[in-house]
C-alpha cells in the first residue's frame, strides 16, 4: 500500500466518522425528517461516502465514533461548510435552523449560544463571505 493509499483512506474514514456524527445527531429524536434525510443524501455525496458506506451508517451510526474537531476554528471550518452545503441546497426556514441548531451541538458548540453562532453563520454565507472572513467574524461577534 503506498502513503497516497494510506492519505486517502484516513481521509474516507474521516468523512465517514463526520457523516455518522451527522447522522447520530439527527437521530436524537429517534426520526430522520424528510429534509433531514434529503441533506444528508447531499451531504453523503459531498463527503464521498460510498452508498454501501451509506447503508451501513444509517442502519449502524452509533458504532461510528463521534470526534468533534477539539480547536474552536476547525469547529468553526466544518460550520462554515455545512451552512453552506445547507445554504446552496437551499434548504429555509425552521428546518434548516433545527438542522443546523442540531448539527452545531454536535460539533461542540455550546446549547445556550449555538442559536445565536447558526444565525450569524448563515448571514455571513448568505452575504457570501469567504471562509477566513467567517472565521473571524464569528470569533469577533460577542465584541
Amino acid at each position: 500500500m503506498s502513503i497516497s493509499d494510506l492519505f486517502d483512506s484516513g481521509f474516507k474514514k474521516r468523512n465517514e466518522d463526520h457523516f455518522a456524527a451527522i447522522v447520530r445527531v439527527a437521530m436524537d429524536d429517534g426520526i430522520i425528517s424528510s429534509d433531514e434525510k434529503a441533506f444528508l443524501d447531499r451531504l453523503a455525496r459531498n463527503l464521498d461516502v460510498s452508498e454501501s458506506s451509506y447503508k451501513t451508517i444509517l442502519k449502524d451510526y452509533q458504532s461510528h465514533p463521534i470526534n468533534p474537531p477539539i480547536s474552536y476554528d476547525h469547529r468553526l471550518e466544518r460550520l462554515y461548510d455545512l451552512v453552506r452545503m445547507v445554504h446552496v441546497d437551499q434548504i429555509h426556514g425552521d428546518s434548516e435552523h433545527k438542522l443546523l441548531n442540531k448539527i452545531g451541538v454536535g460539533l461542540g458548540f455550546h446549547a445556550v449560544n449555538v442559536k445565536y453562532i447558526v444565525d450569524k453563520a448563515l448571514t455571513l454565507v448568505s452575504n457570501g463571505v469567504d471562509l477566513e472572513t467567517f472565521i473571524h467574524e464569528i470569533k469577533h461577534m460577542n465584541q
